[in-house]
């Protein structure tokens, strides 16, 4: 476990300083989906030594942690939930720092480490001003927001929401430079879904391509097939992603296999579309399958559902933001088609989603989320911090 500094504080740059160390142990200690023990451990760990009994700690599931801390000042309050996802992906890490991860094949490539070292940061300045408010806050450590169906669900379903008023989360976002945060009111991550799709022919000898059912030129029709959903079957003022990312088949130069696989996802805001564009693909699926006389398998698999936020809270956060940094810090940005699962903490109680800034194109810190080299500017941690705490400040109030 790494060493704490002691349970208050003095300064926001120690602060910051302790918030940074937090986030690199985590780096180099990366945990996979569902793997996160020694994460949630030393979450729980932390949570105990930074409040000196002010937190009721339980674990919700195996490898998540919820902390409850009650305000001790004037009012009743409402009841808030804070959220931060912890584990990691199945990516060797190609960045030279001495925080690198310890774990070959596994690396915080999105930036979970950050999320939780952030909200650490925000028990610790909550405890220490508990009492200037009044309420209960519960800090939300959230397992397996990287693998469908994900742990918030998981959570929600323990009972982590009963009774709160609103929720807020953030994602250290590399598209956003340094400097800027950015909450919209309204559509803000789309719902991530994935289809599999086997096209089985029939085999044979490459030279006598007449004696087969080729699946790899079927597949390759299909691939081709499947990019009119959204040029030629979508409204082009409504956001929708269709890609293929896999496609496998085949195992030498001269034969043609029986199969070929094909995976992908579909990325929407609107639930009807979301529902057509499934049926599109299985019905472009079977056409393009019938006419070279193959037959096909198709799965498919819910992603979560899209990040809304709550009109009320988002303008209510983006005031926040005008007032802690300036109104030069309110990004004016486009929703993502990224998906996330904080969208199950909105289904029981209004909350928004937002994007801090960890970009910095001067510095080298340029490469996208879930790659091997990705890296966050760090100051924006500190920032992080600072943004939720007022949130937290700002929905404690009617």
């Amino acid at each position: 476990m790494a060493t704490l500094s002691p349970p208050h504080l003095d300064t926001a740059d120690a602060l910051a300083e302790q918030v940074i160390a937090w986030r690199r142990h985590l780096h180099a200690r990366p945990e996979l989906a569902w793997e996160e023990h020694g994460t949630s451990g030393f979450v729980a760990e932390t949570l105990a030594a930074i409040g000196a009994g002010a937190f009721v700690i339980t674990r919700p599931t195996a490898t998540s942690v919820m902390a409850r801390l009650t305000g001790r000042g004037a009012g009743a309050g409402r009841t808030i939930a804070l959220r931060a996802d912890m584990d990691a992906l199945p990516i060797h890490e190609e960045n030279d720092v001495a925080y690198r991860s310890q774990v070959d094949g596994k690396m915080h490539a999105c930036g979970h480490d950050g999320h939780t070292a952030m909200l650490l940061g925000v028990a610790r300045s909550l405890v220490a001003t508990r009492d200037q408010w009044a309420g209960e806050v519960r800090f939300l450590f959230q397992h397996a927001e990287e693998q469908s169906p994900g742990g918030a669900e998981e959570m929600v379903q323990a009972g982590v929401m009963d009774g709160v008023d609103a929720v807020a989360g953030v994602h250290l976002w590399a598209g956003l430079e340094y400097g800027q945060i950015g909450v919209l009111a309204g559509p803000m991550m789309a719902a991530p879904d994935n289809f599999f799709i086997t096209v089985r022919g029939s085999g044979g000898h490459a030279a006598q391509p007449h004696l087969c059912v080729d699946p790899i030129a079927i597949g390759a029709q299909l691939v081709t097939t499947l990019q009119h959903i959204v040029a030629r079957r979508v409204d082009p003022l409504d956001p929708a992603v269709v890609t293929v990312t896999y496609f496998r088949g085949g195992t030498t130069t001269n034969v043609i296999p029986d199969s070929a696989e094909l995976w992908g996802t579909v990325r929407t805001f609107d639930p009807t579309l979301r529902a057509n564009a499934r049926t599109w693909i299985e019905q472009m699926t079977k056409g393009v399958c019938e006419a070279h006389d193959a037959t096909y398998e198709f799965r498919w698999l819910d992603g979560y559902r899209p990040v809304v936020n709550d009109p009320a809270v988002a303008t209510r956060l983006q005031d926040v933001i005008r007032r802690e940094f300036g109104d030069q810090w309110l990004a004016d940005m486009r929703p993502s088609m990224g998906g996330e699962d904080f969208s199950a903490f909105q289904q029981k109680a209004p909350g928004a989603f937002a994007f801090v800034g960890a970009g910095h194109a001067a510095s080298g810190i340029v490469h996208p989320h879930h790659h091997p080299r990705f890296q966050i500017d760090e100051r924006a941690l500190s920032i992080g911090v600072r943004y939720l705490t007022a949130a937290a400040r700002e929905l404690l109030m009617r």
